[in-house]
């Protein structure tokens, strides 16, 4: 087979690239370089730039490539963002999915994977979540993604296309340095920053009704979350017809002050973290039911908390070597 990779010049759309590659699959990637990054791409991988929004751009792709299966990850993934330009979102995530699945039904593409999210759940109130706990989104980002995954579900059935739709949780981590998370909206990096900076880290409030009082979070290696892609496309091109829907993560909860503490020990800094007031929307505790995938995927996360910290550090020093604690 191959597969139109969308996004795949992105963070966690460049470790999918590497991961299928890895396992024997041909790809393609398509991108705009909106937030990636080409150089991610192994060079004997095709890059085409443009938007989902394309159609016509897309049906070229898919047909010069003879792309029989699609794994969806371009998308906008700001939560904070999303509240500002809700509309912007639901063009990019909802409209471009459209547009994207069109041009993949006409050309008779047989699997399509979809990057959706833990978002999709809002602030459940369970101990772990499952993939039948109900999905109340708190942003446009998670309305976007539920409604993706409603869009792809509603186009197999409809045509015979073999879909999953992935729930990502806290993705961190780094397969190699090269592919580091340069972003720093997402936990991790935001506290290699303000490290870097000799700021303390920040928590978000302690008066949770959690062990320590912080928020719990699944966090799942970047690299495991990659090998979960290689399965579910393996699954939908032997098995045509399939209809998967997967919270993809640990089934392990780490709070937000143990995070910390592991960041502060693998990087050397040691310093404390300062506690201001709640940000509104954070549920106390938000871990998946990881049973599904295991059953349905043969699959499991194989990475622990320590991993994604070094691999993350090894990657932010990779590109910030002025970190470095002498």
């Amino acid at each position: 087979m191959t597969w139109l990779i969308t996004g795949g010049a992105g963070y966690i759309g460049a470790h999918v690239v590497h991961a299928m590659t890895e396992a024997g699959e041909r790809v393609v990637v398509y991108d705009d370089l909106s937030t990636g990054i080409s150089e991610r791409v192994p060079r004997d991988v095709p890059v085409v730039v443009g938007s989902t929004l394309d159609g016509d751009r897309v049906a070229r792709v898919l047909a010069e490539h003879d792309v029989t299966g699609v794994v969806h990850l371009a998308a906008k993934k700001q939560v904070g963002e999303s509240v500002e330009w809700p509309l912007h979102y639901y063009r990019e995530n909802v409209e471009g999915l459209r547009v994207l699945l069109e041009a993949v039904t006409a050309a008779g593409v047989g699997a399509f994977v979809f990057s959706s999210s833990a978002a999709v759940y809002g602030m459940p109130d369970v101990n772990l979540v499952t993939e039948e706990t109900p999905c109340v989104p708190m942003s446009p980002y998670g309305e976007t993604k539920l409604a993706g995954e409603w869009l792809v579900r509603a186009t197999g059935r409809a045509t015979g296309l073999s879909t999953a739709s992935l729930r990502y949780f806290n993705v961190a981590g780094a397969a190699s340095p090269e592919l580091a998370d340069l972003g720093v909206s997402n936990l991790v990096p935001m506290v290699f920053e303000q490290l870097t900076e000799h700021a303390p880290p920040r928590i978000f409030g302690d008066d949770y009704p959690t062990p320590d009082g912080t928020c719990i979070r699944d966090y799942i290696h970047v690299a495991d979350l990659a090998e979960a892609h290689v399965a579910a496309a393996r699954a939908l091109s032997s098995s045509p017809g399939r209809d998967l829907t997967l919270n993809i993560g640990r089934g392990e909860g780490v709070s937000v002050r143990e995070m910390i503490d592991t960041i502060n020990a693998v990087t050397g800094y040691d310093t404390p973290p300062t506690v201001t007031s709640r940000r509104p929307g954070d549920p106390a505790r938000v871990v998946a039911s990881a049973d599904r995938v295991a059953r349905e995927l043969d699959w499991k996360a194989r990475r622990d908390l320590h991993d994604m910290i070094t691999s993350a550090w090894q990657g932010w020093l990779h590109h910030h070597p002025e970190a470095a604690r002498t």
